[in-house]
């Protein structure tokens, strides 16, 4: 099959758009996804194997972040290997769905990936801005406590999507539309925006600001979030 084949075969098969998912998730990573997966289906590539991809480009990132001293270059750098880690781990689903359907074990690879990704990046944070910042010690708590934020949300909506379908809920159902408006609401703890605030990594302070600001957006909207989820399984049963 050729790239632009199974690009048009992707269009018929694409996921439903879930409630409130975030802009750039929704707008750009999953549309770039899309033309990834077309080009790894064409030549032959297995959901795992774009997964490896995903691991090897997002974990470059992560390392260059704990061992090299900050520079506007490097931010920029950090930013396209996070944000390229991130389109091939969208890519590796709609993959998956070309070939008929993914295995366990490839979505189980996938979860693991995630979860050791979103610990690794705050934790590169942290390192990084130990080593190379002259921001107060105790700042390095910001990082910690957003890698304890970023591991909670996700294991939560890992755990939503698995006790609905315990449950016997269709996912489609669940899930509802998207809004343009909650989208954007959305893009303060979206992925992708995070990937995007290391272009500052090389001026230190105002990362130091717009990464604060980030954690504590990410903290609302789980705090907010959590008794919501509570809800719906106490509903289910």
């Amino acid at each position: 099959m050729t790239v632009a084949a199974a690009y048009a075969q992707l269009g018929a098969a694409q996921k439903g758009r879930g409630r409130g998912a975030p802009a750039y998730s929704l707008y750009v990573n999953r549309p770039v996804g899309r033309v990834i997966a077309a080009g790894a289906y064409a030549v032959g590539l297995t959901p795992n194997q774009v997964t490896a991809v995903s691991a090897g480009l997002t974990f470059t990132g992560i390392v260059l972040l704990a061992t090299v001293p900050p520079s506007l270059l490097l931010g920029v750098v950090v930013w396209l290997l996070l944000a390229a880690g991130y389109a091939w781990d969208s890519a590796d689903g709609q993959v998956a769905r070309l070939r008929g359907g993914g295995s366990l074990a490839g979505e189980w690879l996938d979860h693991v990936v995630d979860a050791a990704k979103l610990v690794s990046l705050h934790v590169a944070v942290a390192v990084g801005a130990l080593r190379f910042f002259d921001a107060p010690v105790a700042w390095i708590l910001v990082p910690l406590g957003f890698t304890i934020v970023a591991t909670v949300a996700f294991f939560g909506m890992i755990l939503n999507d698995l006790l609905r379908a315990r449950a016997g809920v269709a996912q489609a159902a669940e899930a509802g539309g998207s809004s343009p408006l909650r989208s954007i609401l959305g893009l303060p703890v979206d992925y992708g925006v995070w990937c995007l605030s290391f272009v500052l990594w090389g001026a230190p302070p105002v990362f130091v600001v717009v990464y604060s600001m980030l954690a504590l957006t990410a903290l609302a909207h789980l705090v907010a979030a959590l008794p919501v989820w509570f809800r719906r399984m106490k509903h289910l049963g």
